[in-house]
Order: C-alpha cells, then structure tokens, then sequence
C-alpha cells in the first residue's frame, strides 16, 4: 500500500496557498494589508516636511522610507496576522490542522507565510518607490536594510502569534493589536526619528521591538550605522524573536476562548 509523501515546506506551502484564498475573501484584510500601509507614508509627510533635519543628517527620503516600511510591517504583517489566527482558532481551523500530519510551526508558518510576502513586496515597492519619488540615492549598505527587514517580518509574525493568544474575537483583534502599533509608531521612530528625540528616552525607545528594524533599514540607506554599530539592533531585533517565539510556544491557543 502506497501513500503520499510530503515534506515540511510542501506542507507549509499547502495551507499558504488555502490561507492566501481565504486572505482574498476578506475586503477589510486586503485594504488593512495592501492599501494602508501604502497611503499612511503620504499622510505623514506634510509633518516630516516640518522637521528640522538639517541638523541631525537626516533627509525626508531616510525618514519617510523606513517609517513607509514600519507601517508595512505594523498593518500589512502583524496587525493582518492577529486577526487571521485568531479567526482560524475560532473556526476550529487551528485545531482541525492539528490532528492532521502538519506540527505546529508548520501551520503557524503556513497561516503567516501569504502576509509575510505581502509585506515583502511592499517593502520592496516602497523602496523603489521612494527612490524615484524622493530623489533618495541607492543604500550604501544594503544588506544591512535586508537584515532589518527579515527581522522585522520576524518579529511582526511572533508578535502577532502572541497578541493573538490574547485576544478573544477576530472584532476586539482590531484593538489588541493598536498598543503595539501606536507604540512602535510614537516610539519606534516610523513616525519621528529617535535622532530628533530627546537623548534621555532614546536608551529606552531604541529597545523597542521595531526600533532596531527602523534603524538597520535607515543605517542601510545612509551608511551612517556601521557593522560595529549594527552589531546591537541586529541582537535587539534577534531577543524580541527569540521571546515572541517562546512565548507562542507557552501562551498559543490553538481552540477557540471560552
């Protein structure tokens, strides 16, 4: 008697492809996703424009990229990630795949892996973007922008495994997932850069979970932030991982809240 045999990442690639059916379903997740992330970068630079950055070296293009890429990661990763695994718990999907043949990582993986790629494509098409439009020259250092945009789809995708294993319903999703994103928005410099910030509450805000993404991908245009200097967003961005993947692994409910 012969059976099929799969491997983990055809596994993976299975429920990707039945969770990105299940993304194109959803107006409010596409327009969450592909829509905000894109508009809210023009919104805010009317406020950049008023910045004085002579002083700090900064240009509105190294501003306005990186926070462009830390709404992408904020609303088309993890804000779009909670309200998908906490509406699969709730419809039993998550348990369903559970007494299947995928492990848990690899349904987690395969729910994550449609929003993770839509937030790479937007970082890329925002990095292009503001490079035509912005006049903003290529990065100097491109592969430590690469770093902090692995990294923070990353901890966007964990983040959001554990705000969901808070949250009750996919309707309060939408109010578990704003502390972090006004957080990382008011302090992770996406909206106002740390280096115009007071130097009292920098040491603070640069251990935030997106400030080491925002500094890598600036650092990485500017090539103002060298390898040595790197060294501790890079190991900031790898502990903010490192607790949202054992925290998932101790907090993550796979059925529904009672």
């Amino acid at each position: 008697m012969s059976g099929t045999v799969t491997t983990p990442a055809g596994r993976v690639a299975a429920l990707a492809r039945a969770e990105l059916t299940l993304f194109g379903r959803s107006k409010g997740a596409i327009v969450t996703a592909v829509l905000v992330p894109l508009l809210l970068p023009l919104s805010v630079r009317s406020i950049v424009q008023d910045m004085d950055l002579e002083g700090s070296g900064l240009s509105i293009g190294l501003v306005l990229l990186p926070g462009a890429i830390g709404f992408s990661l904020l609303f088309a990763v993890y804000s779009v990630l909670v309200g998908v695994f906490v509406g699969r718990r709730e419809e039993l999907v998550l348990k369903r795949l559970r007494t299947g043949e995928p492990r848990d990582r690899e349904i987690l993986a395969g729910a994550a892996l449609p929003a993770v790629v839509t937030g790479l494509a937007q970082s890329l098409i925002l990095a292009v973007g503001c490079s035509v439009l912005l006049d903003l020259p290529a990065p100097k250092a491109p592969q430590l922008a690469v770093v902090g945009v692995v990294l923070g789809l990353m901890i966007c995708a964990a983040l959001a495994a554990v705000t969901a294993a808070f949250t009750r319903t996919v309707e309060s999703a939408q109010v578990s997932s704003m502390p972090l994103v006004v957080l990382s928005m008011g302090g992770s410099g996406v909206t106002v850069p740390l280096e115009l910030m007071s130097h009292r509450v920098t040491p603070v805000l640069e251990l935030l979970p997106l400030s080491p993404v925002i500094t890598l991908v600036r650092g990485g245009w500017s090539g103002e932030l060298s390898l040595y200097e790197a060294v501790g967003p890079v190991m900031t961005a790898l502990a903010w991982t490192a607790i949202g993947v054992l925290a998932v692994r101790r907090w993550f409910r796979w059925e529904p809240r009672r």
